[in-house]
């Protein structure tokens, strides 16, 4: 079955509040959330949203999903949401948590992660009917499993990806990575080496550019810096670490890059305003 989920939210039934109870979390694929209708908030990551009729959110690897502070509004939301894994697209779709980025349909997924703008998408109202018949006929594929399902899913996923594509580039113009070899070189170094003390100098060496160009390619290209980027590695590895394993705390600071339990608890503190002992906490069963 192809890794793509889907799934239909009425804003009154166990899908809201199964949202809202879980709390944050973060998974290790893209996700898109489109609401019909819109009520309540949405956190991703430390920013709040305003969910509206028509709005869709861009959700990359890593990023710490939750409700906002209208959870009780969140509850009269409808829409889709689809998750799936940047492979599927196939095998020019690098699979690494950061190395995917090149890939043009998932462009607007790395605007996203450092740009406010293209993290909330609008639909205007004349695509909407359109949007909502694209995820139909992606949950009837699934569902059915008939001949030729896979096939479906994917040129639907596809379809619906050209039109995200589309309505982000009204947005932050035409910045698309399309065939990105730099930042494909700057993701596969993080990618190899998050878990050493390498620095902006150490990747702009390895890519040949000295380190202000490298910044200045990179975050007009992502929204982030380098070194943001170096941070979000680290810090998925980490929560995977702290829910998945029982290494103590300091171990899993050492494994993701950081010298000092102080400095990885500090660090993980400002990124998820709590602790790493409470984040695995909050994890668990």
């Amino acid at each position: 079955m192809p890794p793509v989920g889907v799934l239909r939210f009425p804003g009154r039934g166990s899908a809201s509040d199964a949202g809202s109870a879980e709390g944050p979390h973060s998974h290790d694929f893209l996700g898109l959330a489109y609401f019909e209708r819109g009520g309540g908030s949405l956190r991703l990551d430390d920013r709040e949203w305003p969910v509206e009729d028509g709005d869709a959110f861009v959700i990359a690897p890593g990023e710490v999903i939750g409700v906002g502070a209208g959870m009780s509004g969140f509850r009269r939301g409808e829409g889709w949401t689809v998750s799936f894994p940047p492979e599927v697209l196939g095998p020019q779709a690098p699979g690494a948590f950061l190395s995917w980025r090149a890939h043009p349909l998932l462009f607007p997924f790395v605007r996203g992660t450092g740009n406010p703008g293209a993290q909330r998408l609008r639909v205007p109202p004349g695509e909407r009917a359109s949007w909502s018949g694209r995820f139909s006929a992606l949950d009837a594929e699934l569902r059915r499993r008939r001949d030729g399902y896979r096939e479906a899913v994917l040129s639907h996923l596809t379809l619906l990806l050209v039109e995200l594509s589309r309505l982000a580039a009204d947005v932050v113009g035409d910045l698309r990575l399309k065939d990105e070899p730099l930042l494909a070189e700057v993701f596969g170094f993080i990618e190899e080496r998050y878990a050493e003390r390498i620095s902006l100098k150490d990747v702009a060496r390895a890519v040949g550019l000295t380190p202000g160009h490298l910044t200045t390619v990179v975050g007009r290209k992502t929204g982030r810096t380098v070194l943001e980027w170096i941070s979000e590695r680290r810090m998925a590895e980490a929560r995977r670490l702290l829910v998945e394993t029982d290494l103590p705390v300091e171990e899993v600071g050492r494994s993701v890059g950081y010298d000092t339990p102080g400095y990885f608890v500090r660090s993980f503190r400002r990124a998820h305003g709590t602790t790493p002992l409470a984040w695995r906490r909050a994890g668990r069963p």
